[in-house]
């Protein structure tokens, strides 16, 4: 196939794809044709410059993104593509492994293992070496091995490094055992693959060598994303000729979290001072108005390239900002809205997505989907109550409501962990179905009826206390307070918050929606029962099945969204403390990498974006109030218009009192936000005297910490995290404040 490069590509993308020699940076801004410019680079340097191609490497971060390159420079070049390498790191390096991995002492017939293999290998490692994994979890233990794997520290120099630190101490000595049985079984985990394949190339010179000749031209997508094991990978291997093309935006980098560090793009000239750089800055995706809002978003950080997404297509609408009273109103609007877009413009329901900060969001979304009879699918994430964390505490409940519910005891018989193994779990059936009784009536009656070791039943004993209390205390209590002495009295939401793995944090928040699920159960159900409870529930579970290729809306994190693009966009739950969290307000590299994942956000929707947040919203069943998120404040208000929540009236942005907007829309607790106390107090504070952690106290709010601020024009914006209504941003001359 004959390419027209110039006819094909804008003078950025032509800049780009001819640019083969060397060092060369392309900063892809979001929606600006990164994969074409690659697939045609390609194309251009078999086509028209004969470089065989089988000296070209070509590293993508997913399996899809490979196979989706590899069949558009086929259909560019034809079967010579098959000769080239377009893989992930992983696939690259199991390919390099299994032909040179001798070198470094282990069979090239080596297995690979998964999670389950590298888990059961690292128990059996803590009970070898007598740790207790109460005092340190299997999970703490394997994130920890990830990340040293990943920053390329040995064992031993981990072990060295931390001979003064109790814990790690442990952790490395399971990391050593660990090593010591994988090498031994002639196996690797995941990490392993670009860790050994670096030792290899340092160790080995020959062999890196030879796979330098190989691959003359490298070129890496998603450069931002890379961590130091991918990066060292990267710059080994194109250290002989230097032809390296990497692909990325720092702006879109939103994955430091699992070990991604944005300074291997940033510092790109530095490894390759003669590096050619390429902004592919004109987006094809979005309207002028979302990418001006992304735009005035991204400029806040300083930690980024000097770049501004541009179009061609007209301004489009202005971002609409809707703020409710309650999240519950806020899922309800979303769902008015989406209807309305149907019926008044045609928009498929497979047009809109809906983007959150946690998966704990999605619970109030799908409620109010169902209830308005929209379809939708969740994304890169199971469903709310197919959650394992939910799922475990409903069959506390069923369990509860019907003991005779045998799949239900089993699944939580022993979670938390309580010392009833699947050995005796199976004990227990076997003798159950012999007398053609439930389980649960075996264990009432196991001292008599099972031979057992006494630890294991003084831990049924405990655990048949445990249920008879939850059963006696249902027809006391409200179903939200039965979630919560479930989570307290099994101490699952205590094992949870002492973890160290970053998963666990999810299922906490996850658990805490449980809660708030409850209690809007039993705001709006007449019949307030457990039993008329998980009816709810399972109606919700049981007619939420649907179809991945269907008509439905996307619902999903912004991580997950990263790569997808919809005519219509809803980001929710834009407030402080939730987008951005309160951890970002406290940490500025925390605080950059929310406003990316806010601009990765904004710069999904093609057509047109709502931003919507709350003034209230239940966590864990407590009713929080947080301001608006800092980064509405930081779009244009030329840009914006605010909606009304009666008639959805547009309000003009020029001459808008968007304090007053927040304050005195919402019915039916429109006073719970006025403040018109007869004695007001004046602040007695200045700039001088304002530190972060100082204690305040406001006549309306009570007392809370300054957690950070920040200049605005002659004034001090002040973002306090109050005791009793959450996070706050006040203006200094305006805010009834006084010392602590």
């Amino acid at each position: 196939m004959e390419l027209n490069l110039a006819q094909e590509l804008n003078k950025e993308q032509y800049a780009a794809v001819v640019s083969v020699k060397g060092p060369l940076l392309i900063l892809a801004g979001a929606g600006s044709g990164k994969t074409r410019v690659l697939t045609y680079r390609i194309a251009h340097m078999i086509n028209d410059l004969d470089i065989y191609p089988s000296k070209i490497l070509a590293i993508t971060f997913t399996n899809k993104a490979a196979g989706e390159m590899k069949q558009r420079v086929k259909s560019l070049v034809g079967d010579e593509a098959d000769r080239m390498w377009v893989s992930t790191f992983h696939s690259s390096c199991v390919r390099i492994l299994r032909r040179e991995i001798d070198k470094i002492g282990y069979n090239k017939n080596f297995t690979i293992y998964d999670s389950y293999d590298q888990k059961t290998l690292i128990k059996q490692c803590m009970k070898e070496l007598n740790i207790n994994d109460k005092e340190i979890t299997d999970r703490e233990i394997i994130g920890t091995i990830s990340n040293q794997k990943d920053q390329l520290i040995s064992p031993r120099q981990f072990k060295k490094e931390n001979e003064g630190n109790y814990r790690k101490n442990k952790i490395a000595d399971v990391y050593l055992l660990y090593q010591k049985r994988l090498k031994a079984s002639n196996a690797l985990d995941f990490d392993d693959l670009i860790y050994k394949a670096v030792e290899l190339f340092k160790n080995n010179k020959d062999v890196l060598e030879f796979y330098q000749r190989k691959f003359e031209y490298i070129m890496v997508d998603e450069y931002q994303d890379t961590n130091k094991s991918q990066y060292e990978l990267v710059k080994l291997l194109a250290k002989a000729h230097k032809n390296i093309c990497v692909v990325g935006d720092d702006d879109q980098c939103i994955y430091e979290w699992r070990g991604a560090d944005i300074t291997n793009i940033l510092d790109f000239e530095k490894d390759y001072p003669n590096a050619k750089i390429v902004k592919l800055e004109e987006n094809y995706r979005s309207k002028a108005n979302i990418l001006k809002a992304a735009n005035g978003v991204i400029k806040n950080n300083a930690q980024r390239k000097n770049k501004m997404l541009r179009t061609e297509k007209n301004d489009g609408d202005k971002i609409k900002i809707f703020r409710s009273y309650s999240d519950i109103d806020e899922s309800r609007f979303v769902s008015s809205e989406i209807k309305k877009l149907v019926r008044a413009k045609g928009i498929k329901y497979r047009d809109v997505a809906v983007l959150y900060r946690t998966n704990a969001q999605s619970r109030l979304f799908e409620d109010s989907f169902m209830k308005a009879d929209i379809p939708y699918r969740l994304i890169g994430g199971l469903k709310f109550y197919d959650r394992k964390e939910i799922k475990d505490i409903m069959a506390y409940l069923k369990l509860i409501n019907n003991p005779l519910d045998d799949v239900s005891l089993k699944r939580i018989i022993n979670v938390p962990k309580r010392s009833i193994g699947d050995t005796t779990v199976g004990k227990i059936q076997e003798f159950a179905n012999s007398m053609d009784e439930c389980m649960y009536s075996v264990l009432l009656d196991a001292d008599q009826v099972l031979n057992l070791a006494s630890r294991t039943l003084n831990s049924i004993r405990k655990f048949v206390s445990l249920i008879n209390s939850f059963i006696r205390r249902k027809e006391e209590i409200s179903v939200s307070f039965l979630i919560k002495e479930i989570l307290e009295e099994t101490e699952y939401l205590s094992k949870l918050k002492k973890s160290k793995n970053a998963d666990d944090v999810s299922r906490v928040e996850n658990l805490e929606e449980l809660v708030s699920a409850a209690m809007d159960f039993e705001r709006e159900s007449e019949d307030k029962s457990l039993e008329t409870f998980l009816e709810k529930v399972a109606l919700v579970t049981d007619v939420d099945s649907y179809d991945e290729e269907s008509d439905s809306v996307a619902i999903m994190t912004v991580h997950s969204a990263k790569g997808l693009e919809f005519p219509v966009v809803f980001m929710v739950g834009m407030e402080n403390g939730i987008f951005p969290s309160l951890q970002c307000l406290n940490n500025p590299d925390e605080m950059e990498e929310a406003r990316r994942l806010c601009y990765v956000a904004i710069t999904r929707a093609k057509e047109e974006l709502y931003i919507t947040s709350a003034e209230t919203r239940k966590v864990f069943g407590r009713t929080v109030c947080y301001s608006v998120s800092d980064f509405i404040d930081e779009i244009s208000p030329n840009l914006k218009e605010y909606i009304n929540s009666f008639g959805n009236k547009k309000i003009g942005s020029n001459s808008f009192d968007k304090n007053k907007f927040n304050r005195n829309r919402f019915s039916p607790n429109k006073n719970i936000n006025k403040a018109t106390p007869s004695n007001k107090v004046v602040s007695t504070l200045d700039s001088s005297s304002i530190t972060i952690g100082k204690k305040v106290r406001h006549e309306k709010f009570g007392v809370g910490t300054v957690v950070s601020t920040s200049k605005s024009g002659d004034d001090i914006k002040l973002t306090i995290a109050f005791d009793r209504m959450g996070i706050k941003s006040l203006m200094l001359s305006m805010a009834p404040l006084e010392a602590v």
